[in-house]
């Protein structure tokens, strides 16, 4: 049993960051594409972009959820504090992910769109901006006492550091969303897709360099915690290969590839995904409440890893059936069938 108590919230914090990762993949590349479209210089433009997500968005926003749902049942205490430090962000996030969802449904009926084109745009963004300065506190660290209830104010999440999260993560969601249009479009607008995946590489890459050097040297925790081996063997690899797939990444876009430089940024999000776990872990509420002190019972996390379990596949065969169904450019002659 007692190894089971330190091997079960170990398990559950593996989960959950596979599914924030599938989140933010999936809903990363709509959410770009959303963004993009305020941009989009004409009618016949946004809607091929809108076009390109119609059956595919939808299903993306589950992994959210069973995130959420897991995240209560495993770590209940870290579900609190964390929603509670986090109100503003998330009520953000959800006003923009609300408005998304309406101005989507909305707009194929309007005869007007302009309205709900930017809906759509700025509700995107919002809801992008909203999971950048959620993403930027767990940078921060969350003020808990000795018991793990927050105590901070309820702007402790704004801060330079998470809005320069902010900004890079929403970058990144540009650059996922563009290299998802290059293989989804053709002609003139895949073109300008290929210039905003560059732009998009560049300011990421800034970004997150910037994140990476600046995160050791401001916080004392994470420094004592990254320079102690075997950990900073570990840590190093990761630039090491997030600076290789940018390399590899702006290549592809130089040649007008059509597939890889979707596959790089894929790889490139995953390696930022690793970086984020070495600079978390054990921590459920950083800096100060570990996945051992938040986790539930050892009976509810294996009745829970029962029924993930189970469910875990089937929405995975869905995501992938889904993707497979719908694969194929988006063209003017599709729009609207």
């Amino acid at each position: 049993m007692e190894s089971l108590e330190y091997f079960l919230p170990q398990l559950w914090f593996f989960i959950l960051g596979l599914f924030l990762f599938l989140y933010v993949l999936l809903d990363g590349f709509d959410l770009g594409v959303g963004i993009l479209s305020i941009t989009s210089s004409s009618e016949e433009r946004r809607s091929l972009l809108m076009t390109s997500l119609g059956n595919v968005w939808d299903a993306n926003e589950t992994w959210l959820v069973l995130m959420g749902g897991s995240l209560f049942g495993a770590f209940p205490l870290a579900y609190g504090t964390v929603l509670n430090a986090l109100y503003l962000p998330a009520v953000i996030m959800v006003v923009g992910l609300l408005f998304r969802a309406v101005s989507f449904e909305f707009r194929e009926n309007s005869e007007r769109k302009f309205f709900w084109n930017y809906a759509f745009g700025i509700g995107s963004f919002l809801a992008a901006l909203g999971q950048g300065f959620a993403l930027g506190t767990v940078f921060e660290g969350i003020n808990v006492d000795a018991a793990g209830h927050f105590i901070g104010g309820p702007f402790d999440w704004l801060t330079w550091r998470s809005v320069l999260v902010a900004l890079t993560l929403i970058q990144g969601y540009v650059l996922i969303g563009s290299t998802y249009l290059i293989m989804k479009t053709t002609g003139e607008l895949q073109q300008t897709h290929f210039k905003t995946a560059k732009i998009a590489t560049l300011t990421t890459f800034l970004g997150a360099v910037f994140i990476t050097i600046s995160t050791p040297i401001f916080y004392d925790s994470v420094r004592s915690r990254l320079f102690e081996a075997p950990q900073v063997y570990l840590f190093s690899l990761i630039p090491v290969a997030c600076i290789l797939l940018v390399f590899l990444l702006y290549r592809s876009l130089k040649q007008e590839r059509e597939f890889t430089p979707l596959l790089w940024t894929v790889l490139l999000f995953f390696s930022s995904f690793l970086g984020l776990g070495f600079l978390i872990f054990p921590y459920i509420i950083p800096p100060s409440i570990t996945i051992y002190q938040a986790a539930s019972d050892t009976s509810s996390l294996v009745f829970m890893i029962i029924f993930v379990g189970f469910l875990i596949p089937i929405l995975l065969a869905y995501t992938l059936y889904n993707y497979v169904v719908f694969r194929g450019k988006i063209t003017t002659e599709s729009y609207g069938e």
